[in-house]
């Protein structure tokens, strides 16, 4: 349609930039000069930042190559689109755990059962592997899993309900090669949960009460190739004795890979960066966490600052979990640091029975979060740790350690990194909570390379842009979703459990065209009439929930 007198571009422009974008890609199939003003950066500029309402002073994400994909990347790649629902739990489903190459992942249940899955079929759908029953070793019920770092091995934990105090729990390690159990570690309080500190030795967690409001939280360091048939000679090496106060107990605990971070910084607040820029030169030279070690002389410590000041290139690797100093809630992250020497179990064995007098531990730093802390997790390069909490009022004065202020219904979502061991002062809000302070539980979130996402109360789960700070999509289920889990494969494939006992399948709209095109709609052609093509059809067939992507892609703009 090249016929007729033509407006001049800036006029088309002009008008361009008063149409949705969606009217604007539309408008461009008209002709070759429409076609041209409506790939205008300028145009698609102005697009970006009044579609997802973000602040002007954010920049382009760094490896963005144009307005046009970075809109289309935020709009197309995000895994809103609900392709499957995975129905085999009986009762509530609480965790959800990729292996590392994303072949596989698991799933943990109020139902005592823990469920392996195949993400690798050729017809696109996820099927149940295998699935064991824990009750036999009298669990109530699974929590958390998580898959050693070369993916042969499957850490399990959950509650017992053994002779022990009822907040014991227990963790088994199972072989996925013939999916045997290998063996069995005490855990208490249960949600210390356990993790992998490398391919064969895992952290667990005992805890020994020494007065009304102080106790001791003793992290092991467990082999896991052990006798299945003892419960009691499993603990191979004490890491750390940690000294609570005020009825606070050490939960929660993640082993964090630093490794030098070579990356780019990943800005959070970009008004904040020219006054960060500035007080960096004074923390540096004021401010430096407090190492304490009642058994070192003046010139030990002169030894120990000269080895981490020779460390400081190396890569580091940091045990994380939650704490506490003024309530029994959790509201503050501490860190420890693992150096290489403790990372074995070789040596003389340690026993429990050790005396109050004996020095604890004491943390490298403490990240106090104002809040109850209800979920943590680590980007994929361990940089960066994401934290879920419900904020206490502002100002408030704790004066009883077992009455914690009353907790907010927003959850707000720190970032703290770690790399510089300090909290980003801007945080993500969109998810709420409305379970009271000592009815709260651990949701887990998940982080990918350009996306972080996390559960709620209010029946959805949430998808955020890590580098815009922006909701851009609602994930739908019947009641509380518990955790959500990006593959490490595929960032646009994603799963969320839920208290309605499903797990639901989540991709990207971009995937699912791939899936349901067919052999002649596969060889290469323009993205425009492809990405056109969605705006036309408002559901899907198949299993795949059209409703899901209208929905999802409606929120950006309400969840600023």
């Amino acid at each position: 349609m090249d016929w007729g007198p033509s407006l001049p571009d800036s006029l088309v422009l002009e008008i361009f930039l008063h149409l949705p974008h969606d009217a604007v890609l539309r408008a461009g199939l008209t002709c070759r000069q429409w076609q041209a003003v409506s790939r205008d950066e300028f145009l698609w500029r102005e697009l970006f930042y009044s579609y997802y309402r973000i602040p002007r002073s954010v920049p382009r994400h760094p490896s963005a190559v144009s307005w046009y994909r970075e809109f289309k990347r935020l709009y197309d790649c995000i895994p809103c689109v609900e392709v499957q629902t995975l129905r085999e739990h009986s009762d509530q489903v609480l965790h959800l755990a990729f292996s590392h190459r994303g072949h596989r992942f698991s799933s943990c249940s109020k139902d005592c059962t823990v469920k392996l899955w195949d993400t690798e079929r050729q017809d696109g759908n996820i099927s149940l592997v295998h699935s064991s029953s824990m009750r036999q070793f009298n669990w109530g019920y699974t929590q958390f899993s998580q898959f050693n770092p070369d993916d042969t091995l499957l850490l399990v934990s959950g509650v017992y309900l053994g002779p022990h105090h009822s907040s014991s729990g227990e963790i088994a390690v199972i072989s996925l090669e013939n999916y045997t159990l290998l063996s069995r570690v005490r855990n208490k309080p249960y949600d210390v949960f356990g993790c992998w500190l490398n391919e064969t030795h895992l952290i667990s967690g005992n805890l020994h009460w020494i007065g009304n409001m102080t106790s001791c939280s003793v992290l092991w360091l467990n082999k896991a190739f052990q006798d299945i048939e003892s419960e009691n000679v499993n603990v191979v090496k004490r890491l750390f004795k940690i000294q609570n106060i005020n009825a606070s107990t050490i939960r929660t605990v993640m082993v964090a890979h630093c490794r030098r971070h070579d990356n780019p910084d990943l800005l959070l607040d970009y008004e904040a960066q020219s006054q960060a820029r500035r007080q960096k030169a004074e923390q540096d030279n004021q401010h430096h966490p407090l190492l304490f070690d009642l058994g070192a002389s003046d010139s030990e410590e002169e030894e120990e600052a000269e080895s981490e000041e020779q460390c400081e290139g190396e890569d580091k690797t940091y045990l994380l979990f939650t704490t506490g100093s003024l309530t029994y809630s959790p509201h503050q992250i501490g860190i420890k640091r693992i150096k290489p020497d403790q990372m074995t179990t070789s040596g003389p064995v340690l026993g429990e029975e050790r005396s109050s007098e004996e020095f604890f531990d004491s943390l490298d730093h403490v990240i106090d979060i104002h809040g109850h802390i209800i979920g943590m997790g680590l980007s994929p390069d361990h940089r960066y740790l994401y934290v879920n909490s419900r904020a206490w009022p502002k100002g408030c004065v704790i004066s009883d350690p077992m009455s914690p202020p009353p907790i907010a219904e927003e959850i707000d979502m720190h970032v703290i990194d770690l790399k510089s061991l300090r909290e980003e002062r801007r945080s993500l809000r969109a998810h709420r909570a409305f379970t009271p302070n000592d009815e709260c539980f651990f949701i887990f979130l998940d982080v990918s390379r350009d996306f972080v996402a996390s559960g709620a109360e209010d029946k959805h789960g949430y998808i955020w842009d890590r580098h815009y700070n922006i909701c851009l999509a609602r994930l739908a289920h019947d009641d509380v979703v518990n955790s959500v889990a990006f593959s490490p494969a595929d960032q646009e494939l994603l799963l969320s459990a839920s208290d309605d006992s499903t797990i639901k399948v989540w991709r990207s709209p971009r995937m699912v065209r791939l899936a349901q095109a067919s052999p002649r709609q596969l060889r290469p052609r323009s993205l425009l009439p492809s990405w056109l093509l969605r705006h036309k059809n408002s559901t899907f067939s198949g299993s795949v929930n059209g409703k899901a992507v209208s929905e999802g892609w409606k929120k950006p703009s309400e969840g600023k």
